[in-house]
């Protein structure tokens, strides 16, 4: 399966809303964090400036936020439907990146959830984690 990208707007945010509960609710209510309505929308907003839209043969499947700062890339946020989930789409998004940002020749963050299992990707990947909270670890890889 090939994804396409395109710039989210203010058209996607019902699916943005819907994705972001199915996806994430589990880890935050295994992580403590509150789940509301206004909670998913915020988070949805944040960085929406960068944020794009995951897309298998036209239908919307994901996010992708990705912030690129000169001196590193940050993945705010990537969430894929959970049909899609497990089956190399995630990590070959993430391989081009990583590709990507080697070429620009500079490293790439993120955040987990501690209950979130997508941090085994993450670690198979190459991130390392450099800290953490008391709900995330951050992680980094690269220049």
């Amino acid at each position: 399966m090939k994804l396409s990208r395109r710039p989210v707007t203010e058209a996607d945010i019902p699916f943005l809303l819907a994705l972001r509960r199915e996806t994430m609710d589990g880890h935050l209510a295994a992580s403590g964090i509150a789940i509301d309505d206004a909670s998913r929308r915020v988070r949805v907003m944040h960085a929406f400036d960068c944020a794009e839209l995951l897309l298998a043969d036209g239908v919307p499947v994901g996010l992708l936020k990705l912030r690129k700062l000169p001196h590193e890339w940050e993945i705010v946020q990537v969430q894929l439907a959970p049909a899609l989930q497990g089956r190399g789409v995630g990590r070959s998004l993430l391989q081009k990146i990583l590709a990507e940002a080697a070429r620009a020749g500079v490293p790439v963050s993120l955040s987990v959830l501690k209950a979130n299992p997508a941090k085994r990707l993450y670690e198979e990947l190459g991130f390392e984690v450099f800290g953490e909270d008391a709900h995330e670890f951050h992680m980094r890889i690269g220049a």
